[in-house]
């Protein structure tokens, strides 16, 4: 199956640093980023998951969960996640899954069907696909992936953006316009009339042209 932004996120169980888990179950009501990684001990990565888990307190207020995924053991995780904390100065508070017989990474296209039953022998260039940021709604559905090559870092502040956008447009029907930053203005989506409009916004709105209408950022 070839996931989408809208495609239910595929359930799995997975071993991973803080036990057992059930993936939906895990999610419950709340948003989840799962974010994974093509080998353990590598050096973008490394940086990655130190500043993931400083943002701990951010992901909190946003009732969002946050997982990683690497392509190798438990125990080869445990020991990594000291080096992180080593680089970095954060502990890495959030559970990683271990996906060494590439189900999961399989499960969730990032892997070819015929990648093989395990980790052994691979290489982070053999997994280089494995490196995806799936944003994940209390629905289960994809809300958005970002998908990033080894050699490029990837950009959690912008991760974070895109989960407020997200998050508002969801709750208010409306849309984010190019580079918006929480509490700037916002875009009437062209599904809501004229007429519906006005209903929910009696202060009016700045129409640029007919299809793009500005508000300020509803509250709440």
């Amino acid at each position: 199956m070839t996931l989408s932004i809208g495609s239910m996120a595929p359930n799995f169980t997975a071993e991973t640093t803080q036990g057992r888990i059930d993936f939906h179950d895990w999610i419950g009501d709340s948003y989840a980023i799962l974010f994974s990684h093509p080998k353990d001990y590598t050096p973008v990565c490394t940086t990655e998951l130190g500043f993931m888990a400083g943002l701990k307190d951010e992901f909190a207020k946003r009732n969002t969960k946050t997982i990683g995924l690497s392509v190798d053991k438990i125990s080869d995780h445990q020991g990594w996640m000291q080096d992180i904390k080593d680089v970095s100065g954060n502990v890495v508070g959030f559970p990683m899954i271990g996906d060494h017989d590439l189900n999961v990474s399989k499960l969730y296209n990032m892997l070819p069907a015929d990648a093989g039953e395990t980790s052994e022998g691979r290489t982070a260039a053999n997994n280089a696909t494995v490196r995806t940021v799936y944003l994940i709604g209390p629905d289960k559905k994809i809300k958005a992936m970002l998908l990033y090559p080894m050699s490029s870092g990837r950009n959690f502040d912008e991760v974070l953006r895109l989960l407020d956008s997200i998050q508002l447009t969801e709750r208010h029907n409306v849309a984010t316009p190019v580079n918006w930053r929480p509490g700037e203005d916002v875009i009437i989506p062209p599904s809501v009339s004229n007429e519906e409009a006005k209903a929910k916004y009696p202060d009016g709105w700045e129409t640029v042209k007919p299809y793009l209408r500005r508000i300020p950022q509803p509250r709440g």
